[in-house]
């Protein structure tokens, strides 16, 4: 152990961090050595090095290519952390140097992202409009990792009780119902009458995946009225899937109430007439406990609970 922390505190590159995550994206020497600009026996030569200096092995070779192995995961996830930290601190200096605003790398959710998130750096760009800010969309299962990683600063989107967590610091914005929602022109989105879920139980439906609660608590509304759920039925997290579909197969989908509205706005979907009571968990910010947020992260989040309260 003494050996592992004087190598981890005073051996390990920067160079070789980035070798580490380059080898874990890509899993083929070729390919890392392509990336880095490099030779590939250089790219050999220095894993052997960090091999060497920890005197364990981190990625079993193979004519198929690398795989980490248990401690090779280890140092990659510290790796990760620590490039990431370097990244934000050179950012940061940077910036206050130049007398730029400095730079935001944001997780976001679909919902959050037109009616939450766009305006909110829309403010923050008015006070400082070379402000940079990054944002990467996906869930919660692929962004609280990189959260958590310091890749990146701010996660905007669903709290959903699940992914509670100590290390965690969580802020409620704003609650709103879901909708349900057909393609612009769609038969349903000109019906006088109220639509009824026997309308819907007989079309194309778009649903969440089995795994996700949501999924229960729509199907749940079917039975309520004692009818079977769509049996013609795409599953997906996936918006652009979502939308897909709606315009292509006259599907109808389950969204929250503020992104079917700004999409009716666009012309792109049509709210139904059709009251969802399905509870949805609060849209709001997660950041991690214990890393202050810098300057301009902390304008963002200020932009993000002005825009929420309005």
């Amino acid at each position: 152990m003494p050996a592992i922390d004087r190598v981890l505190r005073s051996n390990i590159k920067l160079r070789h961090l980035q070798l580490l995550v380059a080898l874990d994206q890509f899993r083929h020497v070729g390919r890392t050595a392509e990336f880095m600009s490099v030779s590939q026996p250089a790219v050999s030569k220095m894993l052997t090095e960090v091999e060497s200096m920890l005197e364990v092995i981190l990625f079993e070779r193979s004519t198929r290519g690398t795989e980490p192995t248990a401690a090779g995961v280890s140092l990659i996830r510290f790796a990760r952390s620590v490039l990431a930290d370097y990244e934000r601190t050179r950012d940061e200096i940077a910036s206050l140097e130049s007398g730029a605003a400095g730079r935001t790398r944001v997780g976001s959710m679909v919902v959050s992202l037109p009616t939450v998130l766009t305006p909110a750096v829309t403010l923050l760009k008015k006070g400082a409009p070379e402000a940079t800010v990054l944002v990467e969309e996906g869930d919660l299962t692929r962004l609280l990792p990189k959260l958590r990683l310091g890749e990146i600063d701010l996660f905007v989107g669903r709290l959903e009780p699940g992914y509670a967590a100590p290390d965690l610091v969580t802020e409620k914005l704003f609650n709103e119902p879901m909708v349900a929602v057909v393609r612009a022109g769609h038969p349903l989105s000109g019906k006088r009458s109220r639509v009824t879920w026997a309308d819907l139980a007989a079309m194309p439906c778009v649903l969440p995946p089995p795994w996700a609660s949501l999924r229960v608590k729509l199907e749940q509304q079917f039975y309520k009225h004692k009818l079977q759920p769509p049996v013609d039925v795409i599953e997906t997290a996936s918006f652009l899937a979502i939308s897909t579909f709606v315009q292509q197969r006259d599907a109808v989908a389950f969204v929250a109430q503020s992104v079917g509205t700004h999409f009716e706005q666009q012309g792109m979907f049509a709210v139904l007439k059709l009251p969802v009571p399905v509870e949805l968990p609060p849209v709001g910010l997660i950041t991690v406990r214990g890393r202050p947020p810098t300057r301009i992260t902390q304008q963002l989040m200020q932009c993000l609970r002005s825009v929420a309260k309005a």
